[in-house]
């Protein structure tokens, strides 16, 4: 992007469309402290202890810092052409007060829940053996689990106040790991699969980007891929349906790219190994998985404390697993090469590929003429 007027066009736009959300979700957490701060006082002795770390936690200087830094590189994605001005589709205003609406009536139940440690209300619905055990809970302490219509309207909302408004966001830094492989290709040829697609934010962006892409997203609640096919009714080529990524329902070596956003945290550790194996056996040779989730420990020492903070205060029984997971070492064992990590604020972007298929001894060579005209530097197409 060259020409000075047009890089300030999209500049004054991506201004004019992310400052807004970002003010309207600080406002959000900020009521959400006021709110909390309250019903601590007033519970008195009753409230349950208060979540405590001996591990750095960043200020909210710092926490706005990285905002920024994450929103930077977004508009530097956009200005190198690795996707365009993204569209945040949260629909007219009287849309967003009604989100809001969901959202504060359920956080005196978030609140109760919190308290009393329940988190098992999903499985008492009579929710017992129609998905696995692990899935069957009130994550976040949020009323439905992940069981309900209102919990798939209430969940961007929730997602974008835990992260200042930031998720879309974040959620769009798994593009240039994906435009790095499908630059230069027929996208009409190509295959994606986004596995815990929930309400169907990243493939939006996604199709944004490649619009005549094949897609499928993979979702284990029917309430959210419902929410979902509306979000995402404006696109085509694009298939959702409600399966269990522990078993794909796709063939061996099917897919160009496979995503998953926000998920494998969510995932106990044993499941989380059978998911992502599956993704391995799912990719095509020369295929790549892209990952977006929360930091790790050690990833940025200044964050240790928060990731601490967070399952004391959220139902996340297995994120402190995941925040001590070895990918790199789960990838080996999978067959697919750790390639970078990449932080996104309170996230990170990881990538992983699968290696391309090379010729092999017992090949019929080709002939020597073959070989005339192709440079030292010739290698398998990955």
């Amino acid at each position: 992007m060259s020409n000075p007027l047009s890089r300030l066009a999209t500049r004054v736009a991506y201004g004019a469309s992310q400052l807004p959300r970002v003010a309207w979700y600080v406002g959000h957490s900020l009521a959400v402290r006021r709110l909390s701060e309250a019903a601590q006082r007033r519970d008195g002795k009753k409230a349950r202890p208060r979540p405590h770390t001996n591990l750095p936690v960043p200020d909210r200087r710092r926490l706005y810092a990285d905002m920024a830094i994450l929103f930077q590189q977004d508009l530097a994605n956009i200005e190198a052409g690795l996707y365009p001005l993204p569209a945040d589709h949260d629909g007219s205003l009287l849309t967003l007060l009604d989100r809001s609406r969901l959202f504060f009536d359920d956080l005196p139940e978030i609140h109760r829940r919190r308290e009393r440690g329940a988190h098992n209300e999903v499985l008492a619905e009579g929710m017992r053996g129609k998905r696995p055990r692990y899935y069957l809970q009130n994550f976040h302490f949020q009323t439905g689990g992940w069981t309900t219509d209102d919990s798939a309207s209430r969940y961007d909302t929730q997602v974008e106040v835990l992260f200042n408004g930031t998720a879309n966001a974040t959620r769009r830094q798994a593009l240039p790991q994906l435009h790095e492989i499908f630059a230069r290709r027929d996208q009409r040829k190509l295959r994606l699969l986004d596995i815990g697609c929930g309400t169907g934010r990243f493939l939006d962006f996604l199709k944004q980007a490649w619009p005549r892409l094949p897609t499928l997203g993979l979702d284990m609640s029917e309430h959210y891929v419902r929410y979902a096919k509306r979000h995402l009714k404006r696109w085509s080529r694009i298939n959702l349906i409600v399966g269990n990524a522990e078993s794909l329902p796709v063939p061996d070596e099917s897919q160009d790219a496979v995503t998953s956003i926000f998920l494998f945290h969510e995932l106990p550790p044993k499941v989380r190994r059978i998911v992502f194996r599956e993704c391995a056996r799912a990719l095509k040779p020369g295929g790549r998985l892209v990952l977006v989730d929360s930091l790790q420990r050690g990833d940025q020492p200044d964050y240790d404390g928060l990731l601490d903070l967070f399952p004391q205060n959220y139902h996340e029984p297995y994120y402190r697993s995941y925040t001590n997971e070895d990918f790199g070492t789960l990838a080996a064992g999978c067959g697919l090469t750790h390639v970078r990590d990449v932080t996104a604020f309170v996230s990170k972007v990881m990538v992983f590929d699968k290696p391309a298929v090379r010729f092999r001894e017992k090949s019929r060579p080709l002939p020597k003429a073959a070989y005339t005209g192709l440079s030292s530097s010739f290698s398998p197409h990955r």
